[in-house]
């Protein structure tokens, strides 16, 4: 199952757990996955009701802690979540929240994710809503979620720090690392929180998927406005789409030193592929096919890029049908530390799993070893997650 996240209001902790829950994550078991973090009873409670957000009926999951201004380190975070009795997944997905949100504020801070204070995030109702959220994914079995662009509002907000403007620098920061697209907000105000943002950012991917839809889960905002304050989460399965575009141009006389830059430019601006091919033109002349893959509604801007950029004067465009596995980010840990692995589904089974190679290279760097020596250890630790999930026994475990 794939799951897309409209966010017309933004996103919150809270708003994601009624998005879970009105998609029919019983508010049971959710309060029994919060249970499995160890947190003591008498300070935090989880509820559910339903709400009107204007015209809307929608779920609004309220969550009660009783602590007073707690802060926290992510050493602390990572206690108490790798204590828990959730499943692996859960932990590894949860905590991986955290890094991203510890690096956003260590950014902001001018300093290092290790010595972060967390202050709002590190409350106990910010881990109760990451926690609450992937393992509603799990349990709902989300395999891959997408979200559409959020929407950020101008203004003041007061927090531990003092007064910082919104939207705010934490916030920011988590949306520039991923280069997320945005759009203007409603209306002025906080609309997506640094803890929303976070859940976006690790655990989505900015576009909306062809799909075929069959349910739709509505989760309340604790504002009223003048619009309905509300987040919908989407569930169905995948669809051929029709909606992509190859756009391949021959060139023959430009400095092959450029096209690095093209080629990065090309895929900051939307291009889901590049690749070069090496050809033969007229007269015996050396030359290269540019192409590019990409969703229709870059091709203008992507077409533009290329004869601006290149020194070809002409393009082919032509639609094309792809087929595509389902894909799951999932962190594992290695010797070297923990990054992630792409898994590959079809019909709900896991058949394999890849290592992503600059996460590969940048922990290689961190831990002075063979960038060759990391990725084969996310290999094997990708191939045991797919044994694991029942997937192929010819999949080395080693």
């Amino acid at each position: 199952m794939i799951g897309y996240v409209d966010v017309p209001s933004g996103l919150s902790g809270d708003m994601f757990l009624g998005c879970l829950v009105d998609a029919g994550w019983a508010i049971e078991d959710l309060v029994a996955a919060i249970g499995r973090l160890g947190l003591p009873d008498q300070e935090w409670s989880v509820s559910a009701r339903q709400v009107s957000k204007g015209a809307l009926r929608a779920t609004q999951v309220d969550v009660a802690v009783s602590e007073d201004g707690a802060h926290r380190h992510l050493k602390d975070i990572h206690r108490i979540i790798e204590s828990s009795q959730l499943p692996q997944t859960v932990q590894d997905r949860a905590i991986a929240v955290f890094r991203r949100l510890a690096a956003a504020e260590a950014k902001v801070h001018g300093t290092t994710p290790e010595k972060v204070h967390f202050h709002e995030v590190g409350a106990l109702d910010a881990i109760i809503d990451i926690v609450g959220a992937v393992c509603g994914l799990h349990e709902l079995n989300i395999q891959t979620l997408y979200c559409g662009d959020p929407p950020l509002g101008e203004g003041w907000v007061h927090t531990s720090h003092g007064r910082v403007p919104l939207p705010a620098p934490a916030t920011l920061e988590l949306l520039a690392a991923v280069k997320a697209p945005t759009r203007p907000a409603p209306g002025p105000g906080e609309w997506l929180t640094p803890t929303g943002a976070a859940l976006l950012v690790e655990l989505a991917r900015f576009e909306q998927p062809p799909m075929h839809l069959s349910r739709v889960g509505i989760g309340a905002g604790q504002r009223d406005a003048d619009w309905p304050n509300v987040a919908r989460l989407w569930l169905g399965e995948t669809r051929a789409s029709g909606s992509i575009v190859q756009i391949d141009t021959n060139i023959d006389d430009m400095n092959p030193q450029l096209y690095a830059a093209v080629g990065e430019q090309l895929l900051a601006a939307g291009a889901r592929d590049f690749w070069l091919t090496p050809v033969q033109m007229k007269k015996g002349r050396p030359a290269v096919v540019l192409s590019v893959l990409a969703p229709v509604s870059c091709r203008d801007a992507l077409s533009q890029l290329i004869l601006r950029e290149t020194t070809t004067f002409g393009l082919r465009v032509h639609d094309v049908q792809r087929l595509e596995a389902q894909r799951e980010q999932q962190v594992v840990q290695t010797p070297y530390g923990a990054l992630q692995v792409k898994l590959k589904w079809i019909d709900g089974e896991l058949l394999g799993a890849s290592p992503e190679y600059e996460q590969c290279r940048s922990l290689a760097q961190e831990a002075g070893a063979p960038v060759r020596a990391v990725y084969e250890a996310a290999q094997a630790a990708g191939n045991r997650l797919v044994l694991a999930n029942g997937g192929p026994k010819s999949v080395d475990p080693a």
